[in-house]
């Protein structure tokens, strides 16, 4: 059989279209290349904008700040030391940007103004701290990247 330059060029562009579905598939269905978003109901929390920048704004007028540390144990969070502790409520979520599935959210439940995650919950790396409390019918959020 004698190739002409029609042939070559049908089959040459067959390759090509076969090697980039290949490729195309194989990053579909692997799940070492998942492309997930940074939250699940983004939607929904573009709803609350205006409220999240109206508690950070109350956060940033405390007197005492909250503080987020990096310790030896883990992640200490210090509230101010004036309120009462056992009147604060909230939850604290902790966001992984390189791995949703370590992503984890814990409620705030205190007996000083001291809430420590330890640190077998934690994998090294990137860690986003969403601080999301209220205390006598105000609320707050603090917002805090560590690496840990």
């Amino acid at each position: 059989m004698k190739l002409n330059w029609g042939t070559g060029i049908v089959l040459g562009f067959l390759s090509f279209m076969s090697f980039i579905l290949f490729f195309v598939l194989k990053l579909q269905t692997n799940s070492a290349y998942d492309n997930e978003l940074v939250v699940k109901d983004y939607y929904k929390q573009e709803k609350n904008v205006q409220d999240n920048i109206d508690k950070q704004n109350n956060a940033n007028h405390l007197v005492e700040k909250l503080s987020i540390q990096k310790t030896e144990e883990g992640i200490e969070i210090v509230f101010p030391k004036h309120f009462d502790a056992t009147m604060i409520n909230g939850t604290i979520s902790l966001y992984r940007p390189s791995n949703q599935k370590l992503d984890f959210e814990t409620k705030i439940s205190l007996s000083g103004p001291i809430m420590l995650i330890p640190k077998n919950k934690l994998v090294g790396g990137l860690w986003e701290i969403a601080v999301d409390w209220d205390y006598e019918a105000k609320k707050y959020l603090n917002k805090e990247t560590i690496y840990f």
